[in-house]
C-alpha cells in the first residue's frame, strides 16, 4: 500500500489560474515543493482530460510527487495516476478499491462524520474534510463544518484528514490544532500571482507549525 506521505494536497480550478495556463500555475506550485496534485477538472472532455492527465504525470513524475484524479478511475488508470479521489456522486469507495487494487490511494471528499467513517470502512486511505471555513468554490456545499466538527471527525477515524475549505497561512494553526494531518487547497495558490512563493508561504508555515505541535 502506498503511503499517504504528504500533507499539503493541491486541487486544481482552471479557471482560477491568473496567467491562464494550469500546467504553468501547477509547474510553479510544484517547484514550491507541492508534492500532491489532485487535478479537478469537471467542464473538460473526456479526451481533453486524458490529454491533460498526461501532461500532469509527466510533470507529477518528475517531482516524484503524487498525482490524483478526481472521480476518473478510468483516466487515473490510463495514466498511471497515484490514485483517484471521490466525491459524493463518485461510485462507492469500495467499488473503486476493487477497480484500483490494494496499490492505488483513494482519497474521499467528506462534509460529515458519518461518511468519513464509512469512506475509512470501505477502504478510503485519507479523506477531505470541509468547508472547514467559508470559501467561494464550496458555498454550494452548504454552511462550514468549523473547527469542532473537524476535530470529532479527526478523533472518530485511522486514517489521514486533510482540512478543506478557506484555509490559508492565516487560519492554518487552527486547522492542525484540531488533529488534522494536513490541508488541501486550492485559490490559496492556484490563484496566487506567484504560485511557487505562495506554495513555499504555505509549507514554510505549515512545518514551523508541526513542527512546534511535535515539540
Amino acid at each position: 500500500m502506498m503511503p499517504v506521505d504528504f500533507d499539503l494536497y493541491l486541487i486544481t480550478d482552471c479557471s482560477q489560474a491568473k496567467s491562464g495556463n494550469l500546467i504553468e500555475t501547477v509547474e510553479a506550485a510544484l517547484h514550491g515543493g507541492v508534492r500532491a496534485i489532485q487535478l479537478r477538472e469537471k467542464n473538460l472532455s473526456s479526451h481533453e482530460l486524458y490529454q491533460l492527465a498526461r501532461e500532469f504525470r509527466s510533470l507529477t513524475s518528475r517531482f516524484k510527487a503524487r498525482l490524483f484524479i478526481n472521480d476518473r478511475i478510468d483516466i487515473a488508470l490510463a495514466v498511471d495516476a497515484d490514485g483517484v479521489h471521490l466525491g459524493e456522486n463518485s461510485i462507492p469507495t469500495a467499488a473503486a478499491r476493487d477497480l484500483l487494487g490494494k496499490d492505488k490511494l483513494i482519497g474521499v471528499s467528506c462534509h460529515s462524520l458519518e461518511r468519513a467513517v464509512t469512506a475509512e470502512a470501505s477502504g478510503g486511505d485519507f479523506i477531505t474534510f470541509g468547508p472547514v471555513f467559508f470559501t467561494p468554490s464550496k458555498a454550494c456545499y452548504g454552511d462550514p463544518v468549523g473547527l469542532v466538527r473537524l476535530a470529532e471527525t479527526v478523533a472518530g477515524l485511522t486514517i489521514p484528514v486533510f482540512g478543506l475549505g478557506g484555509v490559508t497561512s492565516g487560519n492554518l494553526q487552527q486547522v492542525l490544532d484540531s488533529g488534522a494531518h494536513g490541508i488541501a487547497l486550492i485559490s490559496a495558490i492556484i490563484a496566487a500571482e506567484q504560485p511557487q512563493q505562495a506554495a513555499e508561504g504555505v509549507l514554510s508555515t505549515l512545518r514551523r507549525i508541526k513542527t512546534t505541535l511535535q515539540s
